[in-house]
């Protein structure tokens, strides 16, 4: 499974780059976590507010942090 995090590094980015790795912790998963910070790679996914959270290449999640239960929901979901 492969997670990226779309920012520019801004806090919500990092603060949902820790939540997202808490998340792959608790979820017992093995995932590879990539921080995303090119902006045209972030436009790539026609994501226009950051933070972003991509697992497997799917957005699924733009403009907000979200919480670590809700990312542990949306890895098991994958």
């Amino acid at each position: 499974m492969k997670i990226e995090i779309l920012g520019t590094g801004c806090a919500k980015c990092k603060a949902l780059e820790e939540a997202t790795k808490q998340a792959v912790a608790l979820s017992g998963k093995f995932a590879q976590i990539e921080k995303v910070e090119d902006i045209m790679k972030i436009m790539e996914y026609n994501v226009i507010s950051t933070p972003g959270l991509v697992i497997d290449g799917k957005v699924v999640s733009t403009g907000k942090l979200i919480s670590v239960a809700e990312i542990v929901d949306l890895i098991k979901a994958h």
